[in-house]
């Protein structure tokens, strides 16, 4: 696994050992940003990425490395954390992260009590737990850690479908690839 784009461009990441965790694919990650950029480089530029069930947290990564200033990586495993950690270390961007060892809700709960807002949201939870999506989108649709143009992105397998709306958010896109699909939301 490696940064695609970026400063970071071509680096290694570390992954975990084991099938538990199923970083996102690096043609996966290169087709959200190709979304996201839509040919404007600028356009994560002193951004703020949420990067939930972060796992290695490729994407929070690969959004530090074409611009993004800063980085939230929320992950209730020991041992992703400590790999997150490992890879903003390596990468020399440990300042550009903050890594909350913790459940989803929680730390929504935490991050809203400090005012933070992002302009992205990456969620990715293991593809067989269903009710992950429908619980962290409700959340997500009532926290206060969203702007009004927030793009909230949901990875999941292809043959699920997530939802349409939850709350506030709305989808608008739906991007499959392979196995895997991409689900845009923003708040209407």
């Amino acid at each position: 696994m490696r940064v695609i784009a970026g400063k970071f461009r071509g680096r290694s990441l570390r992954a975990l050992q084991g099938m538990r965790t199923r970083p996102t694919s690096d043609r996966l990650r290169e087709t959200l940003f190709n979304v996201l950029i839509g040919g404007n480089p600028e356009a994560l530029a002193a951004s703020t990425w949420l990067d939930l069930f972060a796992g290695t947290g490729a994407v929070g990564i690969e959004a530090l490395s074409r611009g993004a200033k800063y980085a939230i990586f929320v992950d209730s495993s020991r041992a992703a954390s400590k790999v997150i950690r490992e890879n903003l270390k390596s990468l020399g961007a440990a300042e550009a992260g903050e890594i909350l060892e913790l459940e989803t809700a929680t730390a929504l709960r935490r991050l809203e009590s400090t005012q933070i807002e992002t302009d992205f949201v990456f969620l990715d939870p293991p593809y067989a737990d269903h009710e992950a999506y429908t619980k962290t989108l409700c959340l997500l649709s009532e926290a206060g850690v969203l702007k009004k143009n927030t793009t909230v992105i949901a990875e999941h397998e292809k043959r699920f479908d997530p939802g349409e709306s939850f709350g506030t958010l709305q989808r608008y896109r739906k991007l499959v690839q392979g196995d895997s699909a991409l689900s845009f939301y923003r708040q209407n």
